[in-house]
C-alpha cells in the first residue's frame, strides 16, 4: 500500500543562509512537511552545525526526508575516483539519515573537475541504457533505498525532447524506480520548442512520477535568432503562474506521487521581498496540493524497490568513445567564442554523424549550451 496518506509539501533545503532564512517561516508555522537536501554539495563545509544535523534526524524520523544527488554524472563514460568517493559518500550518508529516497539529475556534467560543470543529455543509445542502468543499481545498492532520476530542462532539439520520457522509463525500470518531474523544467521545453502540456506528458511514465519539482527560472534573448528568447532553468526568480497551472494539471495523471519540492538558490533570496516571494511560492503550492489532497483517494501500490536482487558487475562497465566524445563536447561548449564557432568544431569532431545527432541541434539550443557550460565551468 502507499506509505503516506498524502502528497507532502517540501522545500530544497540545504545549508545556505539565505535560503533557511526565506525558509524560517514556514518551519517556525510547521508548514513545511519534507525536505529535500543535496546531499553531495557540502564537499566544501568542514563541520555541519549541529542544528542542521538535528533537523535532518528530525524530518528523517518522520519518513519526510529526500536526498537529491548534483554531481554523480550518471552517464559519465569512463567510471570515476571521484564516481566511486560519491556511491562511498552516499552510503555513509544513508548509514545516518533515514532517507525517504535517492535522486540524481539525468545527463553527464560537463567540465573536467568534478564540482563544476552543468547537467547535459547524452545519445539515447543502447549504450548509454547499459551504462546508466548500472550506475542506478549501484546507487540503489548504496543508499538501500528507492532510487530516481529527474527529466532534464535542456534539449538540442524537439525529437530529443520527444524521446526523454520514454529512455527514463527505461533506465529505471531493473531498480524499478521512478522519475522526479521537474515542472519548470518541462516549462522550459514547451517555451522552447513550441510544444503544448498534453502532448508532451504523455511521452513520461506517469505511474512513476514520485516526486515533482516547481521552481524559477529566467529568459535568455538569444542572439542567433533575434526574434526568439529562451527559457533557462536557472532557478533564480519566483514560480511563474504557468507552473502553478502546469502542478494543477499533473497532480491528478501521477498517481504514486509523494512529494512536491519547491527549489530556489539561496543566491536569489538576497532581499526581503525575494523572501517573502518564496514564503508566498510555498503557500500557494501548498494550498494546490491539499486541496487535490482533499478530494483524493490513495492506492498507491509501488514501493519502488527493487523487485528483486540486483547483479553489480566488476569491472564497472566503461565506454571511453563515450567519454572522449564528452571530453570534446565539453571543450567545444567551454572555450567557443559564439555558434557559429561551436558549429564548425562540431562539423569536424567525432561527435559529427554519430548518434549525438549534432547536425539535427536547433541553434539556438547550441548557443544556450554555451552559455550553460560557460556559466558553470567554475563551479556550482
Amino acid at each position: 500500500m502507499n506509505q503516506s496518506s498524502k502528497i507532502y509539501s517540501a522545500v530544497s533545503c540545504n545549508l545556505d543562509d539565505q535560503l533557511l532564512q526565506a525558509a524560517l517561516p514556514l518551519f517556525a508555522t510547521e508548514k513545511i512537511e519534507a525536505i529535500e537536501w543535496s546531499f553531495d554539495t557540502l564537499y566544501k563545509v568542514r563541520d555541519v552545525p549541529d542544528w542542521f544535523v538535528e533537523l535532518l534526524h528530525a524530518f528523517g524520523n518522520e519518513g519526510r526526508l529526500i536526498g537529491h544527488g548534483v554531481y554523480f554524472s550518471l552517464f559519465s563514460g569512463k567510471w570515476t575516483a571521484e564516481q566511486q568517493r560519491w556511491l562511498e559518500h552516499l552510503r555513509k550518508v544513508s548509514s545516518n539519515f533515514q532517507f525517504d529516497h535517492i535522486t540524481e539529475h539525468f545527463g553527464f556534467m560537463t567540465g573536467e573537475d568534478f564540482h563544476k560543470g552543468a547537467p547535459i543529455s547524452v545519445p539515447f543509445t543502447a549504450g548509454t541504457l547499459a551504462l546508466g542502468r548500472d550506475r542506478l543499481k549501484r546507487i540503489q545498492e548504496a543508499c538501500a533505498c528507492p532510487v530516481g532520476l529527474e527529466n532534464l530542462a535542456f534539449s538540442y532539439s524537439p525529437e530529443e525532447v520527444q524521446r526523454q520520457g520514454e529512455f527514463l522509463e527505461k533506465l529505471v525500470e531493473p531498480v524499478n524506480g521512478f522519475i522526479i518531474l521537474d515542472l519548470h523544467n518541462l516549462y522550459c521545453q514547451l517555451q522552447n520548442f513550441s510544444l503544448d502540456f498534453e502532448t508532451l506528458i504523455r511521452v513520461y511514465p506517469l505511474d512513476r512520477v514520485r516526486e515533482i519539482h516547481i521552481s524559477g527560472g529566467s529568459w535568455d534573448a538569444s542572439g542567433v535568432q533575434p526574434v526568439r528568447t529562451i527559457r533557462r532553468d536557472t532557478h533564480d526568480d519566483a514560480v511563474p503562474e504557468e507552473v502553478f497551472e502546469l502542478l494543477k494539471q499533473a497532480l491528478p495523471v501521477c498517481p504514486n506521487l509523494k512529494f512536491v519540492v519547491l527549489e530556489q538558490l539561496g543566491v536569489a533570496l538576497h532581499t526581503i521581498e525575494s523572501q517573502q516571494q518564496f514564503q508566498q511560492d510555498f503557500e500557494k503550492m501548498q494550498v494546490i496540493v491539499n486541496a487535490f489532497n482533499a478530494e483524493s483517494l490513495f492506492s498507491s501500490l509501488n514501493d519502488f524497490l527493487p523487485k528483486k536482487l540486483l547483479s553489480l558487475k566488476e569491472p564497472v562497465p566503461q565506454s571511453l568513445e563515450l567519454y572522449e566524445q564528452q571530453l570534446e563536447l565539453s571543450s567545444i561548449l567551454e572555450r567557443s567564442e559564439n555558434t557559429q564557432e561551436a558549429f564548425h568544431l562540431l562539423r569536424e569532431s567525432s561527435l559529427a554523424n554519430s548518434d549525438w545527432q549534432t547536425e539535427r541541434w536547433s541553434i539556438y539550443m547550441l548557443e544556450t549550451a554555451l552559455r550553460i557550460a560557460q556559466k558553470w565551468k567554475t563551479g556550482w
